[in-house]
């Protein structure tokens, strides 16, 4: 059976993604000030005037101004209303809800004379989502993968001054053709770049095809019937938030898996690792691709759900889409048994203490080996349940 699936990407100078930036940007320099930082840093941009909003309950001294005009000099936007040394920043940051950090700072597990890690209550209810399957060697779905690497590419070129003509913002989507769950072939691409007025759309579709496309898709997916769709509109000389208003979290689906696993709704950037939307995420991919590494299942979506204030998640649920060596019920007590699932053992267990964040506010939190839970370091000891 022939399906087609398509996922999406942007680059660091989308609207969304300065937002991302700044506010993972700030959580580093608040982790390195003081480790047990709390925090969800929020922003939003719009034209000339970026807004930075929030919790934050920390002994570190922060400017946060001083951090955004940094991310955003270095993502490139240098000129235009929103330039770093230009932009016009509101500030309305707050501590943390003492109500919320009662729960968080002794779960009800603990208050009832509960073990060490205990010790932290999830910081909000909510449902977190993991994944992993084979399509790919970062055991990634495919789409996603070339999406962000399209996505990334169009970045190093203009970085580079390869083609000094692009300009921060930019968007991807790939859609793949499946033969039943085999990818076959990349069936459309489109590619949308901010760029300087004076080149014309023929020399940045040339351009895109022989620098980005080629340079990104396998040969072997590229056949005569591909698409390409390169700045669709004809135009994209406005880009960032001149262009367009940016909010954190908004690319929530980019972040993740392109589509392909259903997302709980929290977002990531921002929030400390006590936030269960971020940590338990995390960890839900941990568990995902460690069990497929293993080869207890081709491909796993996990779902862990928390209630505020708790430490012990309220549900696990498994489904390997039949590719399990077990039955998902099974698979589900395996997740169980063999990892701990409360807030203080993730945080423990992933080293999620450090300022390891400002690197996941784009191009995805997940298929990239630098990251923590990205690591496969527990495939060879789960292989005993396969006997």
């Amino acid at each position: 059976m022939r399906r087609f699936f398509s996922s999406e990407s942007v680059t660091e100078g989308h609207p969304d993604k300065v937002c991302d930036s700044i506010a993972d940007n700030i959580l580093d320099e608040l982790i390195k000030g003081d480790n047990n930082t709390r925090a969800a840093v929020e922003c939003c941009a719009a034209y000339n005037t970026l807004f930075i909003t929030g919790e934050v309950t920390s002994r570190a001294q922060v400017d946060y101004a001083a951090v955004a005009r940094r991310v955003i000099r270095d993502i490139g936007y240098t000129s235009g209303d929103f330039a770093y040394d230009k932009c016009r920043i509101i500030e309305l940051v707050h501590g943390q809800s003492p109500d919320i950090a009662l729960g968080v700072d002794s779960s009800l597990e603990n208050k009832q004379g509960g073990e060490a890690y205990d010790r932290i209550g999830a910081g909000d209810q909510g449902m977190m989502f993991g994944y992993a399957c084979r399509e790919t060697e970062e055991l990634m779905p495919l789409p996603i993968v070339l999406a962000h690497k399209l996505a990334k590419k169009l970045t190093t070129l203009r970085k580079s001054g390869t083609l000094s003509y692009l300009r921060p913002d930019g968007k991807t989507q790939v859609t793949v053709e499946y033969d039943g769950k085999t990818p076959v072939r990349v069936d459309t691409i489109v590619l949308s770049t901010q760029h300087d007025k004076d080149v014309s759309q023929e020399q940045i579709a040339a351009d895109m095809k022989e620098y980005v496309i080629k340079a990104v898709i396998p040969e072997n997916l590229l056949d005569g019937n591909t698409k390409y769709l390169i700045n669709p509109t004809g135009r994209f000389e406005i880009g960032g938030p001149e262009g367009d208003s940016g909010l954190t979290g908004r690319k929530i689906v980019v972040d993740t898996y392109g589509g392909r696993c259903p997302h709980g709704g929290g977002a990531f950037s921002g929030k400390d690792p006590t936030k269960v939307d971020r940590s338990a995420t995390y960890m839900a991919r941990y568990i995902c691709k460690n069990i497929v590494a293993s080869g207890l299942a081709d491909e796993m979506e996990l779902q862990v759900a928390y209630a505020i204030g708790v430490a012990r998640p309220v549900s696990v649920f498994v489904d390997t889409f039949g590719t399990g060596k077990l039955d998902d019920e099974q698979l589900a007590e395996v997740v169980k048994k063999e990892f701990d699932l409360r807030p203080a053992a993730i945080i423990e267990a992933l080293g999620l203490r450090r300022p390891i964040y400002a690197e996941t506010a784009v191009y995805g939190h997940f298929g990239r080996p630098e990251f923590p839970w990205e690591q496969t370091d527990r495939a060879e000891s789960l292989k005993k349940y396969l006997k």
